[in-house]
């Protein structure tokens, strides 16, 4: 009997440790060749000329300002909550108020648009208006795209999540080599591409997430939405500053050629977190949903030592090949640069992919009392890395200040998972 009783957890645990590394498996692969299909857009940099391939980077950094990933998350944690207590009505009308309302706030910035158009084709050095236009529903889609993308990470729909970021990156790149190539468009057809992809990847999202969104719409509680909206946006806007923070201080204060080969070196060490992003993105809506049940859960433990494994291993690849991946990516004249700080850039990776790992345990957990710790960790990396280049003024002493504090970041998050601090959790 003991063994009947056994038997049947055993394989279901056995089916979800599968499951879960065949969806992880699935995202890794979709990380890498999305990013690809994205990164090949920039080829087209030489058809269209600098001047135009300026105007499409200024462009587009607009369209990265949004928050894309924390709104996911947020977006994640509410349809996995949803869909675990039963309250998928009140997310059908969360839905239709957040994209309502970041539609009103899209047309009266279309008017202001509209009215100083002159002065931002100005500021920008751009002199055709089209490709500024296009730019606005892109603007549009980009805001609302978490918003259907998080459905589908709740749902747990990784398939079809999976499938948007191939679509996007396919449409992009696609739709705008055939733009610029055959009809001469320019930065114009650039941003075509991104419009293009951006339709794709947020149909789909729409389609696969529509049983959730046409409900009927329930109101919703907005004090208790947004204790749990705010700080779970807070807290992955803070981890995303840690992530990227360090291009806007060595931008400032270093010069144009040390801060490509830096970006250099950036992207590539960065391609550590895509890859092993996924185990962490899978594993945040189970653990909403186990939460909201009260079920316990292993799959903390699991996901960080996979997560360990991958990065380590990833940042000594690194080390050993990095100047031979600088040279073949970017050139000879970004090697002396780029290959000695190409190390310290992957080390300091790893500690901030563990605990991306841990903040994605927490947060989903409902555990924010973390959130002013990180916030506060935020601050004092801003003003050690102000220091750090002022006075020591090398690129390799930003890299250690940066792996510092992605240490310090690992240890509180760590304190709270397993200190005092987990044993208050919020339902």
């Amino acid at each position: 009997m003991l063994a009947e009783k056994i038997e049947p957890q055993t394989v279901s645990e056995g089916a979800q440790r599968l499951s879960f590394f065949r969806q992880s498996g699935w995202l890794m692969i979709v990380n890498i060749a999305a990013g690809a299909l994205m990164w090949a857009v920039h080829f087209l940099a030489k058809p269209v000329g600098a001047a135009q391939y300026g105007v499409f980077i200024t462009l587009l950094t607009a369209v990265m300002l949004v928050p894309a990933i924390p709104l996911q998350m947020v977006f994640a944690q509410q349809t996995a909550r949803a869909l675990a207590t039963g309250s998928e009505r009140e997310l059908a009308g969360l839905v239709r108020f957040i994209c309502f309302g970041l539609l009103g706030i899209w047309v009266l910035l279309c008017v202001v648009v509209f009215v100083c158009q002159d002065a931002i084709l100005k500021f920008w050095g751009m002199s055709d208006a089209p490709v500024l236009w296009v730019t606005m529903p892109i603007l549009l889609l980009t805001v609302w795209s978490p918003v259907f993308m998080g459905m589908l990470q709740g749902q747990q729909n990784f398939l079809w999540l999976g499938w948007s970021m191939m679509a996007n990156g396919i449409g992009r790149v696609g739709a705008a080599a055939a733009v610029v190539l055959i009809l001469h468009a320019g930065a114009l057809g650039m941003m075509i591409g991104v419009l293009a992809g951006t339709i794709l990847a947020i149909g789909i999202g729409v389609w696969q997430t529509r049983r959730l969104w046409i409900a009927p719409p329930q109101t919703f509680a907005w004090v208790s939405t947004l204790q749990q909206i705010v700080p779970l946006l807070l807290g992955f806007i803070f981890v995303q500053f840690l992530f990227t923070g360090d291009t806007l201080f060595v931008k400032h204060y270093f010069t144009g050629a040390d801060t490509g080969a830096y970006g250099c070196a950036g992207t590539l060490s960065r391609a550590l977190i895509w890859l092993v992003s996924p185990l962490a993105a899978v594993m945040f809506p189970r653990i909403v949903h186990s939460s909201a049940k009260s079920e316990q859960t292993d799959i903390v433990g699991m996901v960080l030592i996979g997560t360990a494994v991958l990065a380590i291993c990833g940042a000594a690849g690194l080390a050993l090949v990095g100047r031979w991946l600088v040279l073949l990516v970017a050139g000879p004249d970004f090697v002396p640069v780029a290959g000695p700080v190409l190390p310290w850039y992957a080390a300091a990776m790893v500690p901030l992919a563990l605990a991306n790992v841990l903040v994605n345990n927490l947060l989903a957990r409902s555990q924010f009392g973390v959130v002013p710790f990180i916030f506060f960790l935020c601050l004092g990396y801003a003003i050690a890395m102000i220091y750090v280049n002022e006075s020591v003024h090398t690129l390799v002493a930003a890299l250690q200040t940066l792996g510092i504090f992605n240490l310090l970041l690992f240890a509180v998050c760590a304190w709270f998972t397993w200190g005092t601090g987990s044993r208050k959790v919020t339902h």
